[in-house]
C-alpha cells in the first residue's frame, strides 16, 4: 500500500498481527486494524489491511515456523521437557513457564526476565514477553507461536503470508533501506519457508532512538513465529538502554528457527479455514467492491485525489477546496466477539447495532492531525469502521483544521446498507 496515501503494507501487517495475537485494541489509533481484536485462532484469516501502526507492533505477532538455516546455523536444540525424536510435545499443554524455559535455552548468554506468558491452553496464541540482558543493557523482547491457515482450499503460500518488507524492498535476501527501516530482508528458504527479517524503529518518524527488530518466519505448513527485540527495556515509555537490541541478526534467526517451536505451534488447534472471499459471512470484502460501495457513499461535490484499497480496506484522499482530507474504511465481517470488548457504553441502534465514536490527534509524524472515527458492529458480526483525517497524508502536516468530512457523514458511511448488500 503506497506510503504517501496511508499506512504502508509493512506497518498494516504488523498492526493485523498484533492485534490478532496480542488480543486487544490499545487505543483508538488502532481500530482500523484489519484484523481487529480478540478473535484468538478461531478466524486466522490473513488480512491486508490499512491501519495507524508501527514497527512494534511485531511485538506480540502471533507468528511461527521452522526454519532451516545453511551451514551450522540450523538449531537442533530441542529441551527435553518438550521435545523427542516422536515430537510427543505435539500432544501435550505446554506452559507459559515452559516457553519461557524454552527461549531461556535458546537465547545467548544472559539473563532473561519474564513478564506475560500465554501457553497453548489458552484461546489466544502462545505469547512470551519479557527483558533479556546480556551484561550490556537491558532489551525487551517478544516471542509469539499461531498457526495460520490459507484461504479457501488453497495451499499455504508462505510468501504470501510472511511480512513483507517496505515497498520497493528487495527480496530473496537483498536488503532494504528506506524510510523507517535501516535494513529489511526478506527471502524462501530451502525448505519453503518464508523468512523476513527487519531493524527498524519503534517510531517511523524517529523522535526517539527506540529501535525495533524483528524476525517473522511463516512456513508451508502454517506454522508461523514472530520475535521482537528493542534497544530499551520496553517497547515504549522507557529511555533507550543500550546502542541496539541485544540479539543479532543471525541470533534472531536461530531463536525464531528453532526445532522446538514446531512441536509446539503442532498442538495448536487447526485453524478452521476462512471462506474464499464474497462466499459467506466471514469473507473478506475483495478490494474493488470496497472501493465502489465507499465511492457511491461518500457526499457529492468531493473531488477524490488519489485513492488506495486492499482487501477489506478502501481510501481516498479528498479535497473541498480547503484542502486535502483522508478518507479511510475497514470493513471487517465475523467481528461478533468484539461487542464486550471496545463497545461498551456503545449507543445502540433499533437493528441491535453498536455505535462508538472517537476524536485524538494522529499518531503518525504529521503535525496537528486530527483523526475522527466512527466505529459500528452490526448484529451479524459486520464492523465497518471509517475515519477521516485533515491530512491527505497521516506523515505530513495538517492541510486543514478539520477533516473534509464531519462525524456525521462519516457515521452516514459507516451505517450505509452498500456494505450489507450484494450489489455495489
Amino acid at each position: 500500500m503506497p506510503s504517501h496515501q496511508n499506512d504502508d503494507p509493512f506497518e498494516s501487517r504488523l498492526s493485523d498481527a498484533l492485534h490478532r495475537a496480542g488480543g486487544s485494541f490499545d487505543s483508538p489509533r488502532t481500530e482500523l486494524t484489519a484484523a481487529g481484536a480478540r478473535r484468538g485462532r478461531r478466524m486466522q484469516v490473513q488480512r491486508r489491511a490499512a491501519v495507524v501502526g508501527s514497527a512494534a507492533a511485531l511485538a506480540l505477532v502471533g507468528v511461527g515456523g521452522a526454519l532451516i538455516l545453511p551451514d551450522d546455523h540450523t538449531p537442533d536444540t530441542r529441551p527435553a521437557s518438550l521435545a523427542s525424536g516422536d515430537r510427543t510435545a505435539e500432544k501435550k499443554t505446554v506452559s507459559g513457564d515452559d516457553l519461557v524455559r524454552t527461549l531461556r535455552e535458546l537465547l545467548p548468554e544472559g539473563t532473561f526476565t519474564a513478564g506475560e506468558t500465554r501457553g497453548t491452553d489458552g484461546e489466544l496464541p502462545p505469547l512470551v514477553t519479557g527483558v533479556f540482558d546480556d551484561g550490556e543493557g537491558p532489551g525487551a523482547l517478544s516471542l509469539g507461536l499461531d498457526r495460520i491457515t490459507a484461504d479457501g482450499d488453497e495451499p499455504i503460500d508462505p510468501r504470501a503470508l510472511v511480512l513483507p518488507c517496505p515497498e520497493n524492498g528487495q527480496e530473496n535476501g537483498q536488503e532494504n533501506s528506506q524510510g523507517d527501516m535501516d535494513s529489511c530482508t526478506s527471502e524462501v528458504l530451502s525448505d519453503g519457508s518464508a523468512l523476513t527479517v527487519y531493524q527498524g524503529y519503534e517510531y517511523p518518524d524517529r523522535r526517539e532512538d527506540t529501535k525495533a527488530w524483528g524476525a517473522d518466519l511463516v512456513t508451508p505448513e502454517g506454522y508461523r513465529v514472530s520475535l521482537l527485540e528493542w534497544n530499551a527495556p520496553a517497547e515504549k515509555g522507557e529511555p533507550v538502554s543500550r546502542p541496539e537490541p541485544p540479539l543479532s541478526v543471525a541470533q534472531l534467526k536461530k531463536v525464531a528457527g528453532a526445532e522446538v517451536w514446531r512441536g509446539i505451534i503442532a498442538s495448536l488447534p487447526v485453524p478452521e479455514k476462512p471462506a474464499s472471499a464474497g462466499s459467506g459471512p466471514s469473507a473478506q470484502m475483495p478490494a474493488t467492491v470496497v472501493m465502489r460501495k465507499l465511492a457511491l457513499l461518500l457526499p457529492k461535490g468531493l473531488d477524490r485525489t488519489a485513492a488506495d484499497s486492499q482487501e477489506g480496506f478502501g481510501s481516498f484522499v479528498l479535497d473541498d477546496g480547503k484542502g486535502a482530507s483522508l478518507v479511510q474504511v475497514n470493513v471487517q465481517p465475523g467481528m461478533s466477539d468484539l461487542s464486550r470488548e471496545l463497545f461498551g457504553g456503545a449507543e445502540i441502534l433499533d437493528d441491535g447495532t453498536l455505535i462508538v465514536t472517537h476524536q485524538v490527534p494522529g499518531e503518525k509524524a504529521g503535525a496537528d492531525v486530527v483523526m475522527w472515527t466512527v466505529d459500528t458492529l452490526r448484529k451479524d458480526g459486520l464492523r465497518v469502521v471509517v475515519s477521516a483525517f485533515n491530512t491527505g497524508d497521516q506523515n505530513q502536516d495538517a492541510t486543514r483544521a478539520e477533516p473534509a468530512l464531519t462525524m456525521n457523514q462519516l457515521r452516514d458511511i459507516a451505517l450505509g446498507a452498500r456494505w450489507t448488500s450484494d450489489e455495489d
